[in-house]
């Protein structure tokens, strides 16, 4: 079985540049916004049910999803949001399955932003959190989506809180810090899990969870 980090954090928490950097050095990455994305362009049979739902409010001219436009909406309401990740997760997983057994590294990283609010901590061996103060998040959010600060506010409302996040991760990587000190993290990150990821072959029993928790800060 392959050894998986869980990466994880909050909206504008910076996932992205992260995974990228791990991806940089060689890492499998599996990231369940893009495979969310492909099934949402892809599938039809999803898109379809999804079109149904939601009508031509979330639709571009050429009658495809608009995923901003979508977004958009079941942000706005909390039971249209856990329908459509209800709808989307079993098939998010199944690919996710599916991308983790091709992983040519020694061990992969799997982007779930929803890993605590989705309980998937048991579905791997260690997590790792990109972690940034929410006035900060705020700020990026708001920044790169063109939303309001009350938008902001509610989609972050809506996430696992900051604490919730921290109490269930392993490593820490706290996103104020330049990308340069960041890759330094990163290529520690990578020695170690790298190690544990032999271990995890050799099949010995070690207890890493519980007695070795590394933050960069």
């Amino acid at each position: 079985m392959t050894y998986i980090v869980a990466l994880t954090g909050g909206i504008g928490s910076g996932k992205t540049t992260i995974s990228n950097s791990f991806r940089e050095i060689g890492i499998n990455i599996i990231d369940t916004d893009i495979i969310a994305k492909n099934i949402v362009e892809y599938n039809s049979q999803i898109s379809d049910i999804i079109k149904k739902k939601f009508g031509k409010k979330i639709l571009n001219i050429n009658n495809s999803i608009n995923r901003f436009l979508l977004r958009k909406h079941i942000f706005n309401n909390q039971n249209n949001r856990l329908w459509l990740e209800n709808l989307l997760y079993p098939n998010i997983l199944q690919e996710s399955k599916r991308q983790i057994k091709l992983t040519k590294s020694s061990w992969c990283l799997w982007v779930v932003p929803l890993l605590i609010e989705k309980k998937l901590e048991k579905k791997v061996h260690r997590i790792l959190l990109i972690d940034l103060p929410i006035k900060h998040q705020i700020q990026r959010i708001i920044k790169r989506d063109k939303i309001s600060i009350q938008d902001a506010k509610k989609i972050i409302s809506q996430q696992a809180t900051r604490r919730e996040r921290i109490s269930a991760s392993d490593d820490i990587i706290f996103n104020k810090k330049k990308i340069e000190k960041i890759n330094q993290y990163i290529y520690y990150l990578n020695y170690f899990y790298s190690y544990l990821a032999h271990k995890h072959y050799q099949k010995n029993k070690i207890d890493i969870k519980k007695n070795h928790l590394t933050k960069f800060y």
